[in-house]
């Protein structure tokens, strides 16, 4: 692997993408994933890509351990 930063490709994005899944850190594979598309030029691998990886945070359920707001009473 690259020491700058610079000269990574989206391949070495990709992988770390792969090992951040693999440790169960999916906000980090989003990540990772979405610079390996943006460096990706083929729009069609680049949507495969994102598909693969989707940001954890937009598909988040209701928390069931908290209770749903209400209204205070007095």
């Amino acid at each position: 692997m690259p020491n700058d930063p610079a000269d990574l490709t989206s391949a070495d994005y990709l992988d770390g993408a792969r090992e951040m899944d693999a440790a169960k850190r999916p906000y980090l594979a989003h990540l990772l994933a979405e610079e390996a598309a943006r460096r990706t030029t083929d729009p069609a691998t680049a949507r495969s890509i994102r598909a693969r990886f989707p940001d954890p945070t937009t598909d988040r359920k209701e928390n069931p351990s908290c209770p749903p707001a209400t209204t205070s009473t007095p």
